[in-house]
């Protein structure tokens, strides 16, 4: 028996809540729908502070659990399935007080908790990677070095996704580099250092048409005159 798909009326709080993912989602989180599943989404959290820093970790969601495609080594994520404890903080998941928006933040959460007092001794016990967990709290050393060990290993397989996913990345290309460089002349960045920060007297505010034009220049491949002629793509003799 083919399983019946839900109505349009039943579907309907489901696009609300999309359309308030516009404006409640977490930075550095981002999800992309399912072309085959309305209740299913595709997703990668980038992070950027912390143990974690610099990893690409891809997840689904499917309102609710969230399951991590990449490898993870976190007390709050399973170490063979990879899904996320969402029942410790949420035992009961009630679908007109609790939104997608509300699993994103808790998958961001877990990257930047610095320790686990606000949790009962139940709920400890519950975590699933306990391994993790245990190391958290007797090796601190240890535990950043599988974590950075868990860091690289999403950055090797950045390009690598699971069939069926809506989020792919590709190799930059020329263009990228070029569009690089002109954000970082207009606006002020070093287009060399993603952790550099920006210079206030330097910078100026982002706006969307200078990223639109600076877009667009990329694009024509137009590079100014201070962007580097290395980035330039070359004709043919």
């Amino acid at each position: 028996m083919q399983p019946i798909s839900p109505s349009p009326l039943r579907q309907s709080p489901m696009r609300a809540r999309r359309l308030a993912l516009k404006s409640h989602c977490p930075g550095g989180v981002f999800i992309v729908p399912s072309l085959d599943n309305v209740r299913l989404f595709h997703g990668v959290i980038f992070i950027r502070r912390g143990v974690f820093t610099n990893a690409i970790f891809k997840f689904t969601l499917t309102c609710p659990p969230d399951v991590f495609s990449s490898y993870v080594y976190n007390p709050h994520v399973h170490p063979e399935t990879g899904e996320v404890d969402m029942k410790i903080p949420y035992p009961e998941w009630i679908p007109h007080k609790h939104f997608l928006v509300t699993a994103l933040t808790y998958i961001k959460k877990i990257f930047y908790i610095k320790d686990f007092s606000d949790l009962s001794e139940e709920a400890k016990q519950k975590l699933p990677n306990q391994d993790a967990y245990n190391k958290f709290l007797n090796d601190q050393e240890g535990y950043r070095r599988r974590v950075a060990e868990c860091v690289k290993e999403a950055q090797r397989s950045t390009y690598t996704s699971l069939p069926g996913s809506t989020i792919r990345f590709t190799e930059e290309d020329v263009s990228h580099q070029i569009m690089r460089d002109l954000l970082a002349e207009r606006f002020g960045a070093n287009a060399d250092d993603a952790n550099a920060s920006f210079d206030s007297s330097a910078s100026s505010l982002v706006t969307k048409e200078g990223v639109l034009e600076s877009i667009q220049r990329a694009q024509a491949g137009k590079s100014s005159p201070k962007s580097s002629p290395r980035l330039m793509p070359r004709t043919p003799n």
